[in-house]
């Protein structure tokens, strides 16, 4: 301030000229206006701290009194972000709205030049754009995870409807049934440190709809298995909140919201992965159409800042934050069902991080109490009980996943998608019966569901009703829907087509190979591991097992009069193949090993075979295989197939071989079995059989891994 006094006091001393009006109307002092404008020195200095004051008073006028020239600032950030000044003066620059206001004004201005801060709420929005984009795309699976999910051996026909017992809400049994009453299981996550990836995890049994490679997996082993890959769609944030599917009488003031990622709405079952112009314009008018949820209530539009803060916390990765921050607000606000939802994704995701079965199970009860909380919106409602679903189906708990899904089914009865997941739902227990009531219900009320169309028609092949089955997978795949773009579908819609003898079946099975799902027309198996060589037949040079082939061919008279000796009929040993391969005839079969393990009984019944095998971990330690004898009887004829993966190939040893009448086709290639001779084929290649000799054909099957897999790959792949 003393510069300023010493100022004033120097011009007070000054004596003032007249003034004199120049011809611009403006008032000069005399002296300048006589000397046509110059200046001494010391005047120089005067209007030198004159202007220099200004400068100062200025800047504050810009701070304090929006003193800014914002078009020019405007016009120059045009330049710069390259769009067209015009459009700034007419409000049509919504992307480049910093204050999340709605346009481009001079507050966005303001936030460009570094004068205010972004808002909160366009930070946030932000960060969930960015995690969108960085998530992968699902697949595969609602409700998974319905991940839906998969398996038993490559062809096991359907299994019987198991009728379900009564079951309260509150109870969330454990699934401990064998898996022959699951035809249709759970995705399978790869293990953590698991570095094969498998192209396709879907079984292609006739009866079986699974995406589970191998058969289900036992209640402990699906604790083992809960990893960061469970969730593949990330979660919406507090203001920005998670899309449902059909959101129940939206309301007026909710703002249509095309929908950007596709939501996992069948963790059973991929997301078509179509491009805009392969869908119907009615398909796209319909994501178009789409709502935004409303998960918040009255009272928690006041406290949503602190659920914004909380959400914010999850949304960064910190889950134990998180956690804590929801169960403070759950403190603060019992009655609140969007804490409590909060607070149930939150422990969700720790138990992410944490492969924690015991968190996870513990989140399945948070979403549960949120679901109950008086004045929970419709919307809240239905994210809430979809997303219990799916975590119980990934703990293998099939039958309270049902019982959530039949309570939103209740809830609301007008969704046809949650009817779809209960159908999914009853497949996953084995119950086809239910659900093809379901995907009926769903077909009357809205017959060009391809979602339902494709699932019934899976059930009605499995049914051995192939005709039928026909025109409902056809038209559920041309539908192009959500859901139908899935290898099993292509795959049954092609064998049911071969059934009828009819050739559209490979243009069915080149479509399912254009879409990724099988590596071609003729290899067909969806359980793959990328990257392995493919050919139809191999010599035992080939495989690198000359010595477990040379052992088979020198004592196969011994494994064959030990395979003979259990062929009576009385004894029952040798089962009938079940797997609904056949067209006519009898083909029976009586195994030694199955997914690596070993059948002691069986062994006892013909130790000298099993101890020959006993040395060969190929053979025995293929999960992904079996070892058996198998019998065909004249007049058999096996269907075209595949079998389920590339991980394996199978060796056929001859033993009771008729002269002619007997041969087998891989690919367009066709051979015969010679007694004491292997042959050696890849079964994941399209393949069918004949047996139309005047006796019995008696062959030893073995498979074994493939060359190509490391030893890793070998005990971390999944059995089948």
């Amino acid at each position: 301030m003393a510069p300023r006094k010493n100022f004033r006091n120097q011009a007070k001393k000054e004596v003032k000229p007249a003034a004199v009006v120049n011809k611009n109307g403006v008032k000069v002092e005399a002296s300048v206006a006589a000397s046509g404008g110059g200046f001494s020195g010391t005047k120089i200095f005067t209007w030198f701290m004159v202007l220099a004051l200004l400068g100062v008073w200025s800047s504050v006028a810009v701070v304090w009194f929006d003193l800014v020239d914002y078009d020019n600032v405007i016009a120059e950030r045009a330049k710069e972000f390259r769009f067209n000044f015009s459009e700034v003066l007419q409000g049509k620059l919504s992307a480049y709205d910093a204050d999340g206001d709605g346009d481009f004004d001079v507050e966005d201005a303001k936030v460009l030049l570094g004068l205010k801060e972004r808002p909160v709420s366009v930070l946030l929005r932000e960060a969930k754009e960015e995690y969108a984009v960085k998530e992968p795309d699902a697949a595969p699976t609602p409700d998974d995870d319905v991940d839906g999910s998969q398996n038993t051996d490559v062809e096991s026909e359907i299994q019987a409807a198991v009728p379900l017992p009564p079951i309260s809400d509150d109870f969330i049994p454990d699934d401990s049934r064998d898996e022959a009453t699951h035809p249709y299981e759970l995705v399978e996550k790869a293990q953590p440190q698991q570095t094969v990836e498998e192209s396709k995890q879907y079984n292609n049994q006739p009866g079986s709809y699974n995406n589970q490679p191998g058969s289900p997996e036992t209640k402990e082993t699906v604790q083992l298995r809960y990893n960061a890959e469970a969730e593949s769609v990330p979660e919406p944030e507090a203001d920005v909140e998670p899309e449902v599917e059909s959101v129940p009488e939206p309301e007026a003031d909710v703002e249509p919201e095309v929908e950007s990622v596709p939501e996992l709405e069948a963790e059973f079952v991929p997301e078509l992965k179509e491009n805009a112009e392969d869908q119907p314009k009615d398909k796209l008018k319909e994501k178009a159409k789409k709502k935004k949820p409303k998960l918040l209530n009255k009272f928690e539009k006041t406290i949503k800042t602190e659920i914004d803060a909380a959400e914010k916390l999850r949304k960064k990765g910190k889950v134990e934050e998180a956690v804590r921050a929801f169960e403070t607000l759950v403190l603060q606000y019992p009655q609140s069902p969007r804490c409590r939802y909060g607070k149930a994704l939150a422990e969700d995701g720790l138990a992410e991080k944490m492969l924690s079965n015991d968190m996870l199970q513990k989140a399945i009860g948070t979403y549960k109490e949120a679901s109950e909380l008086p004045n929970a919106t419709p919307d809240l409602i239905k994210a809430t009980l979809k997303k219990r679903a799916e975590r119980q189906q990934f703990l293998g708990r099939m039958r309270g996943a049902l019982a959530t899904l039949e309570k939103l089914v209740q809830i609301f009865p007008e969704d046809m998608a949650l009817k779809n997941d209960l159908g999914v739902a009853h497949l996953l227990i084995g119950d086809n019966n239910s659900a093809k009531r379901v995907y009926e219900e769903v077909l009357a009320t809205a017959p060009s569901d391809g979602f339902a169309k494709v699932h019934y028609g899976f059930i009605l092949k499995s049914e051995n009703k192939i005709a039928e089955s026909i025109p409902f997978l056809r038209d559920g795949l041309e539908s192009g829907d959500p859901g139908t773009d899935d290898g099993r579908f292509y795959f049954h819609l092609g064998d049911a087509l071969q059934r009828m003898g009819d050739d559209s079946a490979y243009k069915w099975y080149e479509r399912g190979h254009q879409r990724g799902h099988f590596a071609s027309v003729w290899q067909r198996s969806l359980y793959n591991v990328d990257g392995l060589k493919a050919q139809p037949w191999w010599t035992p040079k080939d495989t690198g097992y000359m010595d477990l082939v040379k052992t088979l061919e020198r004592n196969w008279r011994i494994i064959r009069d030990e395979a003979q000796s259990v062929m009576d009929r009385t004894t029952g040993l040798f089962v009938p193949e079940e797997e609904n391969l056949r067209e006519k005839g009898e083909w029976g079969q009586f195994t030694l090993w199955q997914q690596g393990k070993k059948a002691g009984e069986s062994c006892r019944s013909v130790p000298k075979t099993c101890g020959l095998l006993e040395r060969y971990p190929e053979a025995t330690g293929c999960k992904r295989g079996q070892i058996k004898f198998s019998v065909m009887q004249p007049g058999t004829h096996v269907w075209p197939h595949t079998g389920p993966t590339n991980c394996r190939l199978r060796m056929h040893l001859g033993l009771v071989i008729p002269k002619t009448g007997c041969k087998i086709r891989c690919t367009n290639d066709t051979r015969a079995w010679e007694e004491g001779k292997v042959l050696i084929f890849d079964d994941s290649f399209e393949h069918e059989v004949w047996q139309d000799a005047d006796s019995y054909r008696l062959i030893f099957i073995v498979d074994v891994w493939h060359p190509e897999l490391t030893q890793y790959q070998r005990q971390t792949l999944s059995p089948i």
